[in-house]
């Protein structure tokens, strides 16, 4: 083989390994997991009322929640790692035919305008449940046809770069939509479940007023009627309260009992007085 033909395979080679060295497994799976953890607490969270900002989470703690619900769409990235690497390999080989390489590049580039056409059409269909999700993987099958047929082609290595960049921004996009339906499918599971998380009683130095119709009120004083005793610090108790999530010092409690007027508490933990309730499951 001459120099000349050659050369296109060896900037291929090198366009590989540069982004199998950038692009790399521990980053890329990182970012992926925290952005999913992100996303997916979001919507979890959003379902009480709770802004997940406000609880303060750092990268660890996105990671560490990101594996409930990625674990099928990393097995799906991995298969089609695996299916681009042993694509690339087979058309670097020289063993597929032009026709069909052709056939490959037009096929990615009618789904890739398939896709944009699905962006932009999303004023009217972008209320479509699937919508979100058909959207960014139209766009990565088609980018990453194009780019597998591209050099073969003589696609310029730029454009063939600028595609895998493509198929990298659509797979976040992917994501997003599958941790958003994990979030909020979550949320919903523990809604339908409250009973499972820990139960709280309350004690408080101030009425909550409480109207959820689920929290019950007891007044804390020496004998069942009297008043609290003077100078007394906490004066209420409360029933029926589990914990969402604590986040530092402060503690988000919900009803035990789903209602649509029940809203999450949100005390800090030098402001009130806290027990655990054993679990009701004699040993």
């Amino acid at each position: 083989m001459s120099d000349e033909g050659a050369e296109p395979s060896r900037s291929w080679e090198r366009w590989l390994t540069l982004a199998t060295t950038f692009i790399a497994p521990v980053t890329f799976v990182t970012a992926l997991l925290f952005y999913f953890g992100y996303v997916s607490s979001r919507a979890q969270y959003s379902y009480f009322g709770v802004d997940v900002d406000t609880l303060g989470m750092g990268t660890r703690e996105f990671v560490m929640r990101s594996p409930q619900g990625i674990l099928v769409p990393a097995l799906l990235v991995i298969l089609l790692a695996a299916a681009t690497a042993g694509g690339m390999a087979v058309f670097r080989s020289g063993r597929v035919g032009r026709r069909a390489t052709l056939a490959t590049a037009a096929t990615g580039g009618l789904l890739l305008v398939v896709g944009l056409v699905l962006v932009f059409a999303y004023s009217v269909i972008g209320g479509w449940a699937g919508y979100a999700l058909l959207t960014p993987l139209v766009l990565a099958t088609g980018a990453g046809l194009a780019s597998l047929a591209g050099r073969p082609l003589g696609l310029p290595l730029a454009v063939v770069a600028l595609l895998v960049v493509f198929i990298v921004v659509s797979t976040f996009w992917a994501t997003a939509t599958l941790a958003q339906w994990t979030g909020r499918g979550i949320a919903r599971h523990t809604a339908q479940n409250l009973g499972d998380l820990p139960a709280v009683v309350l004690d408080t130095p101030e009425r909550l007023y409480l109207r959820d119709g689920v929290t019950t009120e007891k007044t804390l004083a020496p004998t069942e009627g009297a008043e609290p005793e003077k100078g007394q610090t906490f004066r209420y108790r409360y029933y029926g309260l589990r914990l969402l999530v604590q986040a530092g010092d402060r503690m988000f409690l919900v009803p035990d009992r789903w209602t649509p007027s029940n809203s999450t508490l949100v005390f800090d933990l030098d402001d009130v007085r806290v027990k655990f309730r054993f679990v009701d499951q004699p040993p």
